[in-house]
């Protein structure tokens, strides 16, 4: 009679079997030695990528309780539900906060009653932005119903249309970004990101009524400046032209280098739009075009002659 799954038990490997204690020693003195990427020399306590993915969806469901909340949800126990989800999500932001902040301390590390303090500053400080940013999320939402004449309605564009995922995002993490936690609003925009393949840098300004269609592929960089009722399409870049240097060869961080996208302005798949330049409004640049000089308003340009008219 053969034996039972159950009984046949395997032999634990032997301890030296994978020479672990060599690999564990080669590895620490790789981490803290020769190949040391540890943040300002400190091991810290990180903000947890699960933990802001569940915050965005909580966030989410307060703004729009129906669509990424509960559908089941009534008038009697809206304000219930969008209070207590708010409750739960902004304590486990505050933690994440706490954490951003924690990476971004030099030397010593302040005790961390003072950091908890700040970090509930600016959850607070988001919690009051949040009727402001569901309303420039309103006017994208409108800008999507009108710009897109395949939008069967305002549900369809909240739950199916990656643009519009990307930008409550974007709207968020921007607003984190200004409260002083790059980091956090980072980790917010390459969720987004990996969800919707739509890449925005939360440092990028945005005006309202913005709305990207497919957007597969749309790459917007840190110091771009976009206008009102801005409109693109997959796979457009708004990007650097070039990345000056110091005397010693090291990347001079956060100049102006993205461009400046008036109102109104059209950018068609593929098109590419480098350096700090200005994009006149009411404008439109067509497909694959690739522009690197500044356009007046109206300005229509056009890969196939790649000159304005």
């Amino acid at each position: 009679m053969k034996p039972s799954i159950q009984s046949v038990k395997r032999a634990d490997p032997e301890p030296t079997r994978w020479n672990l204690a060599d690999v564990v020693n080669a590895l620490r003195h790789s981490r803290e030695g020769t190949h040391r990427v540890r943040h300002k020399g400190h091991l810290r306590e990180l903000p947890s990528r699960e933990a802001i993915a569940s915050v965005m969806q909580g966030l989410s469901a307060a703004l729009f309780p129906t669509h990424h909340g509960r559908p089941d949800l009534t008038d009697e126990n809206i304000d219930f539900y969008v209070g207590n989800t708010l409750s739960d999500t902004l304590e486990r932001l505050e933690d994440q906060v706490r954490r951003a902040l924690l990476f971004n301390c030099t030397g010593v590390p302040p005790e961390a009653p003072d950091l908890q303090s700040q970090a509930q500053g600016i959850v607070r400080a988001l919690a009051q932005e949040l009727p402001a940013i569901r309303g420039l999320l309103y006017s994208d939402l409108q800008a999507a119903w009108q710009g897109d004449p395949a939008a069967t309605g305002i549900s369809e564009i909240l739950l199916c249309y990656p643009g519009i995922t990307a930008v409550i995002h974007h709207r968020i993490a921007h607003a984190l970004f200004k409260l002083g936690t790059p980091l956090l609003a980072r980790l917010i925009a390459d969720i987004a990101h990996a969800r919707t393949g739509i890449d925005i840098h939360p440092g990028a300004s945005i005006g309202e009524g913005f709305f990207i269609d497919h957007g597969t592929g749309v790459v917007i960089g840190e110091t771009c400046v976009i206008g009102r009722h801005v409109r693109l399409y997959q796979a457009v870049t708004l990007g650097a032209k070039r990345f000056p240097t110091d005397e010693q060869g090291r990347l001079l961080k956060g100049l102006p280098r993205h461009p400046i996208v008036e109102d109104d302005v059209v950018i068609y798949a593929g098109a590419t739009v480098l350096g700090r330049i200005t994009i006149g409004r009411g404008s439109t640049i067509g497909g694959n075009v690739w522009l690197t000089h500044s356009v007046p308003p109206d300005s229509n340009i056009t890969q196939a002659l790649n000159q304005q008219s």
